[in-house]
């Protein structure tokens, strides 16, 4: 099915007998969801855009690339620095609007700016009874009730099917420095980058990247990102020498270390001060993100990292495997009974018939 309005989208939806699995631009999707295919990527178009507002509004079906391009020629960007996930999952078409804010996808600047969520100012969306929801406002400043927004992003299509979304924009800055560490430890790396966060500079970017460096990002008005650039190199003197560096940050947001390479991909959301202990018991190639509170992990086709892991304080994600491997793994991480619970109660309340991508989050 492919609705081409919400109408057909809420029609579809009520008429559906069986469970449903819902794609956009198919380039980031974990897999696991069964059914019959429901199509939201006629739900195109940008309907308001206004860039004194710094507002856009669009179907789920845009194209990411239509948007970046539209807001790239009045010098404005979506702040949260979307991931390109095709070269890790080796996959083609093309990005949606709707499969961003239902995979909460956020890059390096995430650390500053927030992620997708952060940005989203409204949405409509059709709940698994085929029933109309609007949430949030096309403008910056709305009272709604309950914040749906946040709710849907990151719901994977399991809570509802998007059919708009609204986002607030930020103006590109002027310019950017790039600032590495080389030779650093896992544990050295996260505490310079926990310096450089925690100093009044502005960090917009914090990775460490094993046999390339460790990178700090500043952004802004040329003399201030000259001064800024000039201070922090000062206070990270003390793990090493501080040069300028070309921006690895496409690299890194893209996850391009592992690409085309053999082996299972996952995504972890921790503390960064666990990164380093974690990181020692993975036995797995490794790029850190957001100061090391997200870690990438290539392993070796098959394996359990979560049971590697034993009491982990965090989220491990399997972000790229075999179907086979995918059966005997859930993609998310088990929740715990009182977390399971309401999360079984959220989807009985949008989704009583149970359709909308079964067993991908459950």
């Amino acid at each position: 099915m492919r609705p081409a309005s919400e109408s057909e989208l809420a029609e579809a939806v009520r008429g559906a007998t069986g469970p449903l699995r819902i794609v956009g631009g198919g380039t980031r999707g974990f897999g696991g969801a069964g059914g019959e295919i429901l199509d939201t990527s006629a739900l195109a178009g940008i309907s308001l855009y206004e860039p004194g507002a710094l507002t856009l509004v669009a179907g789920a079906g845009t194209s990411l690339s239509l948007v970046e391009t539209t807001i790239a020629g009045q010098g404005q960007r979506l702040p949260f620095e979307v991931p390109d996930m095709r070269g890790l999952l080796g996959r083609e078409g093309r990005s949606t609007l709707g499969g961003v804010v239902a995979a909460n996808a956020s890059g390096p600047r995430r650390v500053q700016a927030g992620a997708c969520r952060d940005s989203l100012i409204g949405m409509r969306f059709v709940t698994g009874e085929g029933v109309v929801v609007k949430n949030g406002g096309r403008v910056m400043k709305n009272v709604t009730g309950y914040d749906l927004v946040k709710l849907m992003a990151g719901s994977h299509g399991t809570l509802g099917v998007l059919s708009e979304v609204a986002f607030k924009l930020l103006p590109v800055p002027e310019a950017e420095a790039t600032l590495a560490l080389e030779g650093l430890s896992h544990s050295r790396a996260v505490e310079a980058m926990a310096a450089a966060l925690g100093s009044p500079f502005d960090v917009t970017g914090a990775a460490h990247w094993p046999g390339r460096g460790t990178y700090l990002r500043l952004e802004g008005f040329s003399a201030s990102v000259d001064y800024r650039a000039e201070r922090l190199a000062a206070l990270l003197a003390p793990f090493g020498a501080v040069a300028p560096v070309a921006s690895p940050w496409a690299a890194i947001r893209d996850v391009k270390p592992f690409h085309g390479r053999a082996g299972d991909v996952w995504r972890l959301s921790v503390k960064p001060s666990d990164a380093p202990g974690l990181v020692a018991l993975m036995a797995a190639e490794v790029l850190l993100d957001w100061g090391g509170g997200l870690i990438w992990a290539l392993v070796e086709e098959g394996a359990d990292l979560r049971a590697r892991l034993p009491g982990l304080k965090g989220h491990a994600t399997l972000v790229r495997a075999s179907a086979e491997t995918r059966r005997r793994l859930p993609t998310f991480q088990p929740q715990p009974a009182p977390l399971a619970a309401l999360s079984a109660g959220l989807r009985a309340k949008f989704d009583p018939r149970g359709i909308l991508n079964p067993g991908l989050m459950a």
